[in-house]
């Protein structure tokens, strides 16, 4: 019902004042499960990704969207749950575990599932290495993943900015569904994980047009904030529970 309301008020506001576009919906199949694996650019990916379709997706967002205290925690709990947000705790291990289970569940349920292999926003436009967690869900529930792009995304509301440039026209580009139906029975074979990941990633290269980084977004964060220069290496693959989503 909040979503619904949501798209009837917040959805046409949007599309009235920022003029969003959007390209290849139509691959977004209209019912039974699905991931949407896209780039993540600008807190503004959560609006303007499931904007054209008609279809509710459901996202996993970090917890502390959840637990705030008063009128702001209680307007931040509200205004999640109706973007479709599912609240998960993000600290590694078993609390990984429980995300994907909670991932798994929405899926077995016949629901979209939205998920940012990357694990954070861009710090700087660029596309970052892709985590395995998006690979593990597709194999476990033996679905198809739509690749997806956010376009000018970074450009209309960089991370850190709260106001949105309306000079900047933000877009998402739906692609073909990926079948990796040939990996099925494979979801604990690392190299499998990566090879899935890997492709979903060059897809959504392809789609929105960034450099790609050999690198996680969360340590060209940690380099930056430390003063240090980004620089894409090849990194040693994630244990299975190591901050997969």
């Amino acid at each position: 019902m909040y979503y619904k309301l949501a798209q009837l008020t917040l959805g046409v506001a949007l599309k009235i004042i920022f003029r969003p576009w959007a390209e290849g919906a139509r691959n977004v199949p209209q019912r039974g499960a699905a991931i949407i694996a896209s780039n993540h650019l600008s807190f503004s990916d959560h609006f303007f990704g499931p904007l054209p379709l008609r279809r509710q997706v459901l996202y996993l967002a970090k917890a502390e969207y959840f637990t705030g205290r008063g009128l702001k925690g209680f307007i931040s709990r509200a205004f999640f749950s109706a973007l479709g947000q599912i609240p998960i705790d993000r600290g590694g291990g078993a609390a990984s575990e429980r995300a994907m289970r909670t991932a798994l569940r929405v899926l077995a349920e016949g629901h979209l599932l939205g998920i940012y292999p990357e694990g954070t926003r861009s710090p700087d436009g660029r596309l970052y290495r892709g985590k395995t967690g998006v690979a593990r869900l597709a194999l476990e529930a033996q679905v198809a993943v739509i690749p997806c792009a956010m376009i000018n995304t970074f450009e209309f509301m960089p991370p850190g900015r709260t106001r949105p440039s309306f000079r900047v026209r933000p877009g998402v580009r739906y692609g073909e569904p990926l079948d990796f139906s040939r990996y099925y029975g494979m979801a604990s074979d690392r190299r499998a994980l990566r090879e899935v990941t890997d492709e979903i990633m060059r897809v959504i290269e392809k789609l929105s047009g960034q450099e790609a980084v050999d690198l996680y977004a969360q340590t060209a964060k940690d380099r930056i904030a430390a003063g240090q220069p980004i620089q894409g290496e090849p990194i040693k693959d994630e244990t299975l529970t190591d901050g997969e989503l």
